[in-house]
């Protein structure tokens, strides 16, 4: 891969980015330009999505349990929660291509990036030190724990509004 097409590839994944939390309704949008020359199909686009989440929720448990270290399984579920409201619309992508994707291939890499978020949770929550059976139940106990205040399914027609910032809280605070 060129540096070109590397920036490119950057872009387009931008774009979709901004496009999935746009739409909200949980479809890869494959008619956005470059799309489907830069990543050929919905399950390399869903792939490089994937990645995406994972690494921005790994950097948010690493924050969060930097901030909270005494309770592991509660920063982790805190975690979980900032990086959906953080990336609404491809937690949307993810969760509607669990439920139905397009093709075998497509199941099979969404069932073990799955099983590999699911063994994160549970060790970085204190729960687990393999990555074994044993880990993704634990894993998936803690995602369902993060879900039970997520709401399921597509958001459409309004963003969440972000986390307030240090300055908006000041300004709140001396208001008050």
């Amino acid at each position: 891969m060129t540096w070109k097409s590397f920036h490119r590839r950057g872009e387009i994944l931008r774009a979709v980015l901004a496009t999935v939390d746009q739409r909200r309704d949980g479809l890869l949008p494959m008619d956005l330009d470059g799309v489907a020359e830069t990543f050929g199909d919905e399950t390399a686009l869903l792939a490089a999505l994937q990645l995406r989440w994972h690494a921005r929720l790994a950097g948010r448990i690493e924050r969060e349990l930097m901030e909270q270290p005494m309770d592991l399984e509660r920063g982790v579920v805190a975690a979980w929660r900032t990086t959906a409201r953080e990336l609404p619309g491809l937690r949307a992508v993810i969760d509607h291509y669990r439920a139905e994707p397009v093709d075998a291939a497509m199941a099979e890499m969404l069932a073990r990036s799955a099983r590999k978020e699911r063994v994160l949770l549970a060790s970085m929550a204190g729960r687990a030190s393999s990555a074994d059976a044993a880990a993704v139940r634990v894993g998936e106990r803690i995602e369902e724990a993060a879900r039970a205040s997520y709401p399921r399914g597509p958001v459409t027609g309004h963003r969440a509004d972000p986390a307030p910032g240090l300055l908006s809280r000041l300004r709140a605070a001396l208001a008050a």
